[in-house]
């Protein structure tokens, strides 16, 4: 088995990574179900947010969180038993 810290970061953008913690807290009420109108999610709310906490990220940036975090979202809707937060950058 090999070691975790001899595998390379695949990561390109690392600063992305570190804020994606307190990105998807911001964001995750609007993945909820139960925070929908007539049935359509509230994405459009999330990227409005994301863009009023992170004035310097471009559009790609939020969109990147966004497709990242209803990601997230989703994988942890299938594992009830996975992490209720991603772990947050070093």
């Amino acid at each position: 088995m090999t070691d975790e810290t001899d595998v390379p970061e695949r990561r390109r953008n690392l600063e992305l990574r570190e804020k994606f913690a307190d990105a998807y807290a911001l964001v995750e009420p609007f993945f909820d179900p139960a925070n929908s109108w007539n049935g359509q999610t509230l994405e459009h709310l999330a990227f409005r947010v994301l863009r009023e906490h992170y004035p310097k990220s471009s559009s790609d940036e939020i969109y990147v969180f966004l497709a990242a975090a209803k990601r997230f979202h989703a994988e942890r809707a299938e594992s009830p038993g996975a992490s209720p937060l991603p772990p947050r950058g070093h």
